[in-house]
């Protein structure tokens, strides 16, 4: 029995020299988990608050909507903008928001909108999005180069179409023919066959006198 009691002491030295060498080590990387644990907890719980408060907010900016008054509506996005532009909310805002003054004509107001979108969206395909409105503008003011940076940005499969379809207007509004007609035939190879929208495009191909090419498959 003195054995095992003597066994036992010299664990138990043994132990307490250890945590001695390492306890503060083992005690900062409880602290440290801890604090990581809390730390994400709180984060999240900022996050989703911060998404709450910006959905309430972007809501009130839509009941403005109805009202057609730019003012009411510029200022209830901006408001959205400011407060939680890092949110999705902020970024459909200014897009709504840039929509209804290119409808009014405020068009200056509109390309600051759409380059904020541009500048601060967390989500690409809104980035998208604002690279095709913006384009648009930039077509009808004879921007011509500014329209195809826009148009040249880096963009999804699924944008190729309209991307192609823009940019064979812009190319056809400097004259550039064979280039636009190329285009065209893109966005027309990359847009559903069963669209009425592949039909306004063969009408612009039929203006620039070439009809769409049949693909492989047989479509045309």
């Amino acid at each position: 029995m003195a054995v095992l009691d003597l066994q036992e002491q010299e664990q138990l030295e043994g132990l307490k020299a250890w945590w001695k060498d390492h306890g503060n080590k083992v005690l900062g990387g409880a602290l440290l988990l801890v604090l990581i644990v809390g730390g994400w907890r709180a984060w999240t719980y900022y996050q989703n608050k911060q998404a709450l408060e910006a959905a309430t907010l972007f809501e009130q900016f839509a009941q403005q909507l109805p009202s057609n008054d730019s003012k009411r509506i510029n200022d209830a996005a901006q408001a959205v903008m400011d407060k939680y532009g890092s949110t999705i909310y902020a970024a459909r805002a200014a897009l709504t928001a840039a929509q209804v003054n290119e409808q009014s004509k405020a068009i200056p107001q509109a390309k600051t909108q759409l380059q904020w979108v541009l500048a601060h969206a967390s989500l690409d395909a809104m980035k998208d999005v604002a690279h095709l409105r913006l384009a648009a503008i930039l077509l009808d003011e004879k921007s011509y180069d500014d329209a195809l940076k826009q148009l040249n940005a880096a963009h999804p499969a699924a944008f190729e179409g309209l991307y192609a379809d823009l940019k064979g207007d812009v190319l056809s509004a400097q004259g550039k023919e064979v280039e636009a007609r190329a285009a065209y035939q893109i966005a027309f190879d990359k847009t559903d066959a069963k669209s009425t929208y592949r039909q306004l495009i063969q009408m612009k191909l039929d203006d620039l006198g070439g009809a769409a090419t049949t693909t492989a498959d047989g479509k045309k």
